[in-house]
């Protein structure tokens, strides 16, 4: 029989095992025996005494080896059985096995078991489901427009809190378009949220949830998540994601560090990749290692039927300087917001590839005695980054300036096009100004 095993295959799915029972060797129904020797026998012969049987010496020689090797062969069986129970946990060696905190993976002389109840039980007070409610505009069959309203559902990370605010980490594609945000605590007590800052670019968000709306009795449920070092992750460490699958509510899966520094289209920077499972509403919650630390932030998923048990995290010591930048954040009333003062478009990554310019904004025409012009802006530079964030697109850029007052100074990083066809980046310091 075929020694390959098929333990997952969707295009056999319901395909019946080979039970096939038949065995390889020779007939034992063949008893053919020659009985004649060949020689003739005297019937009526006196019997002769029968000769003593000899042992020759190498057989016994032979024979007191093999006694001397039972008994060393079962010695060795003995010590050999021992070490591998010590080993594996099993047989007498059991009573030898240190007992672990339930804190961590279980686990006997660096062998991992697959017990994760205590890191679970440790971490789901610091993680949270998010419900996103906005109104979509449809047109009807008829061509007049409705607004209906739409959820969707994710999840987030307990990250620190200041005075007032609790603060909570997640995926900007989990709070984008929202009108409203709710929180939902381990304690299953639902309290709304307000956006802190977002960087689209990395697909992080930091939300609020403020103090005096929590009870005390959830307050003494919930903890702040331990932050772990992403940068020491190796290839086969086990990991385990927690988070709202498809709304459902809080939901563990783990698996292993698949590889690092993948890169994904349409996703700046680099991910870990992971066979623990990530679905729909997993988003912004957590990837843990084996001490409970979050080491990754549960981002994207191959959704693909020929894909399985790809799922992609942003590691959380590539991004902590972005999120405690968008934790210290608060968006400015629009009537006090600062402008640039230009008028541009996307440089997407398709257009960038074709025409080998950067991603960013395109500047199409500088306004008049606006702040872009003060400072020197060219038309046909491009904005790649403003106050260390990196830009995309115009969305990316208005994004950060919701954060900033006219008056404020702010450092635009930008790429000018040179005579050879390339472009050189530098940094210039605008003024905003209000809208004109």
């Amino acid at each position: 029989m075929d020694n390959q095993y098929n333990y997952y295959k969707p295009e056999s799915d319901g395909e019946a095992a080979n039970t096939d029972g038949s065995y390889g060797g020779s007939n034992s129904n063949d008893s053919s025996y020659n009985y004649a020797g060949g020689g003739s026998y005297n019937y009526y012969q006196q019997e002769q005494p029968k000769p003593k049987k000899k042992f020759p010496k190498k057989l016994i020689t032979l024979l007191i080896c093999a006694v001397i090797f039972g008994v060393v062969a079962g010695g060795a069986f003995e010590g050999t059985r021992y070490l591998v129970g010590k080993i594996t946990g099993s047989g007498n060696a059991q009573e030898n096995v240190k007992s672990v905190s339930n804190a961590q993976l279980t686990t006997t002389n660096s062998v991992v078991t697959s017990d994760v109840s205590g890191i679970v039980e440790n971490t789901m007070p610091s993680i949270v489901s998010i419900t996103s409610t906005s109104v979509q505009q449809v047109m009807s069959f008829f061509g007049g427009i409705s607004e209906i309203p739409s959820e969707s559902a994710g999840s987030g990370i307990i990250i620190s809190q200041n005075d007032k605010e609790l603060l909570i980490v997640t995926n900007n594609h989990v709070v984008e378009n929202s009108d409203t945000l709710t929180v939902t605590f381990s304690d299953e007590t639902s309290i709304e949220a307000t956006i802190k800052g977002t960087d689209s670019t990395r697909d992080l968000a930091v939300i609020a949830v403020e103090l005096e709306n929590i009870p005390d009795e959830t307050k003494d449920a919930i903890k702040v998540a331990v932050i772990g070092n992403s940068s020491s992750l190796k290839v086969g460490e086990p990991v385990i994601a927690i988070g709202n699958a498809l709304g459902f509510g809080q939901s563990v899966t783990n698996g292993i560090v698949s590889a690092m520094e993948r890169e994904i289209d349409g996703y700046d920077g680099k991910y870990i990749q992971t066979n623990a499972a990530i679905n729909p509403g997993n988003s912004g919650g957590a990837l843990l290692n084996a001490s409970g630390e979050v080491i990754g932030i549960n981002s994207a998923k191959i959704n693909d039927s020929s894909v399985e048990g790809m799922g992609f995290a942003i590691p959380v010591s590539d991004v902590t300087d972005i999120i405690e930048t968008l934790m210290n954040r608060t968006k400015v009333d629009e009537n006090d917001r600062g402008y640039i003062g230009v008028k541009g478009y996307d440089v997407t990554e398709e257009g960038a590839q074709m025409y080998n310019m950067p991603t960013g904004v395109y500047i199409a025409e500088i306004v008049k005695g606006g702040a872009a012009e003060e400072a020197g802006i060219k038309k046909g530079s491009i904005i790649t980054g403003f106050e260390g964030m990196e830009i995309n697109g115009m969305e990316s850029l208005q994004e950060q300036l919701s954060y900033y007052v006219a008056g404020d100074q702010v450092t635009v990083t930008i790429q000018q096009p040179t005579r050879d066809g390339e472009y050189a980046e530098s940094d210039v310091t605008v003024t905003l100004q209000k809208n004109k």
